[in-house]
This record gives structure tokens, sequence and C-alpha cells, in this order.
């Protein structure tokens, strides 16, 4: 059976021999298996198609050899599990929804940041996942999962019923709120020191405020916009520096949670026990 890799994690084993654990499709579902004494530097990569010699079951947990398993190439459109994987949003989505979002906002300093970190980011986000398993962990689901929520404000902002929402703070807060993921991952989803030392939400943070300070915005309006960045992930339960204090970090907050969740049911297989939910996917 050939599959095609949707994500991976290294991993090593209590006695110190590597694995991997991949999340794989063919055309009628997703599987996850631990393939044993891979390295890291063994195959496959996301996107890449593999095929096993062997597959062991036991109670649902698959499990097969690094000699069983045979890395292929990765598939042209044509393969019928090309779009199994998902691929980064088309440019003129991204800038569609950029463009709705500026005619939200009235600060002209804050809508010459938008346009121009829209313009800037499309393409390293198209490259990076959001994570190396759970939701967006593909090469462009960074830049997905920041267009998900983009677009969702996009369709929310219009209905609130709060004069004193201010869509520029949430507008870049979400274009930054994981740009600190660049760093923390390679293009293949490989995870970097950046990720232990400093993490995402720092560096986006970090990155965010510096922009803003370079381009004179009050101190005091900075400290709002970064602090949507800093509350993104909502509890300190899930690393959250902050929780969030504002109704624009609450929205970020939920936007964020929305994306993904939802994307981690998507890319479960059927029965699945998903952690980042704690519970079991139902297809």
């Amino acid at each position: 059976m050939e599959y095609i890799t949707l994500s991976r994690t290294d991993g090593i084993t209590s006695k110190g021999s590597p694995f991997i654990t991949l999340k794989l499709a063919d055309e009628n579902e997703v599987i996850n298996i631990a393939v044993w004494d891979a390295a890291p530097t063994d195959g496959p990569k996301v996107g890449q198609l593999v095929t096993f010699l062997n597959i062991r079951d036991n109670q649902g947990k698959k499990s097969a050899n690094k000699t069983d398993m045979m890395v292929r190439n990765f598939p042209t459109p044509e393969h019928p599990l090309y779009n199994k994987l998902p691929r980064p949003v088309e440019r003129k989505k991204w800038d569609s929804t950029i463009s709705t979002l500026l005619t939200y906002c009235s600060d002209d300093k804050l809508k010459d940041i938008i346009q121009d970190f829209g313009n800037k980011l499309y393409d390293p986000y198209s490259k990076y996942p959001a994570a190396t398993s759970v939701h967006h962990a593909f090469p462009g689901g960074l830049l997905n999962h920041t267009w998900q929520m983009l677009h969702m404000l996009e369709g929310l902002y219009p209905v609130l019923p709060y004069d004193d929402v201010k869509a520029e703070r949430m507008i870049l807060a979400i274009l930054f709120h994981d740009y600190g993921k660049v760093y923390e991952y390679n293009r293949d989803g490989e995870t970097q020191e950046a990720m232990y030392l400093l993490g995402h939400i720092y560096i986006s943070a970090y990155k965010l405020h510096d922009e803003l300070k370079k381009a004179g915005i009050d101190e005091h309006e900075a400290t709002r916009i970064v602090h949507c960045v800093l509350a993104h992930h909502g509890t300190r339960e899930f690393g959250s520096p902050v929780v969030p204090c504002m109704q624009e970090a609450v929205i970020v907050n939920y936007l964020d949670n929305i994306s993904a969740k939802t994307d981690a049911i998507t890319g479960a297989g059927n029965m699945e026990r998903v952690f980042a939910l704690d519970t079991h996917v139902v297809k």
C-alpha cells in the first residue's frame, strides 16, 4: 500500500533507540504509524510517498521496522495522493483578504504596516509548517493557519456589536502571532534550538514590537497590539505568558483555537485520539 506523508515526529525510546511517528494517508484513510530504528536523517519528509512491506497492528496501534519501509519520490500533481497533502493558499486569496481587512482600518500608520507585512510574509509563511504535528503540519501550513484566522476575522468584524474593538490590533496580531515559527522549525518541520531557547511567542512579540517602534507607533497602542500576540494561547496552561485582557486579544485567541482545532480534526483518522482536543475523533 502506498501512502503520502502528512506529518512526522522524531523521538527516542526509553532505551535510547530512535524512532519516527508518521501520519500517513492513502485514498481511503489516515493512519499513524511508529517506525522503529528510524533516525531523524531517515526519510520520508512531509509530502513524500512511502510504502511498507509489513505493518503490525496491536489493538489499533500500528508500527513497522525501518527495514520494512521504502521511501519513494514526491508525487506529481497527477498522482492520486497529491491532493491529500494540503497546499499553501493561493496568493490571490491572501491578497484579497488583506485588502478587505484594510477597509476596516482607520489608522494610516498601522494600515501601512499591515500592507507592508501582508506582502512580505506571504513567501516565508508559504514554506514553513505551523507545527510538527497536531495542526497545519505541512510546508505552507503556517500560511494557511494565518490566512484562516484573517479570513474568519474578515467575516466576523463587520458583525461585532462593539464600536471600540480595533481591527488593526487583531490584524497585526494575527499576521505576527506565529511569526516565530520560522525560527522554531526548518522547512522540513524539524525542530530548531530557538524553540527551546526562546519560543515562538516571544520571538513573534519581539519582532512585532520592534516593527511598531520603528514605525513610530505610540507605546500605549503598541503595547496593546503586542498583548494580543502574547495572549494568543489563551491560558498559561497552554504556554501563554499572559491571559487575554482585551476584547481584541480574546478574539485572536478564539480564532487561533478554531483554526488549529478544526484542522487537527481534519487531519486525524477515524477513532484517533487527538491529545490537543483530549478526545477521540469520529468520522
